[in-house]
């Protein structure tokens, strides 16, 4: 049987309006340190995000999860926080701040594959069940 281990996840939210505190889940960041994984999923559902608000810019949107994707992978095409440890780039993802792409709390859990773990967040806090 193989070992549980801790992993920390948090969902990333497009907050078109900061003042008003509205948002949509369009994605999800993990972390499992003991597997060195540090990986983000995003969905685009042009439809909902315009619903939530018109003036959009999607386009824009897309490059700050490339950004995000690219300091979850680490390198120096992220630039310098892509070449902290992936604790640090985590952290630095999952830091509190005021913009149009935010992220929630950290919440933990055990887990036995990373990626597996990463699916079903996924699944069960962005995307909307086939109607």
């Amino acid at each position: 049987m193989q070992e549980r281990q801790l992993f920390e996840y948090a969902v990333v939210r497009v907050v078109p309006h900061v003042e008003r505190e509205e948002f949509l889940n369009v994605g999800v960041v993990l972390l499992c340190s003991g597997q060195k994984f540090l990986r983000a999923r995003f969905d685009w559902n042009e439809s909902r995000l315009a619903g939530l608000c018109q003036k959009t810019d999607f386009n824009e949107l897309k490059v700050y999860a490339d950004s995000f994707e690219k300091i979850c992978q680490g390198g120096k095409e992220a630039g310098p926080i892509g070449q902290l440890g992936i604790t640090e780039r985590f952290r630095w993802l999952t830091a509190a701040r005021s913009t149009v792409l935010q992220t929630s709390k950290v919440h933990p859990g055990l887990c036995v594959n990373a990626g597996e773990t990463l699916d079903r967040l996924f699944e069960e806090l962005v995307k909307l069940p086939e109607a």
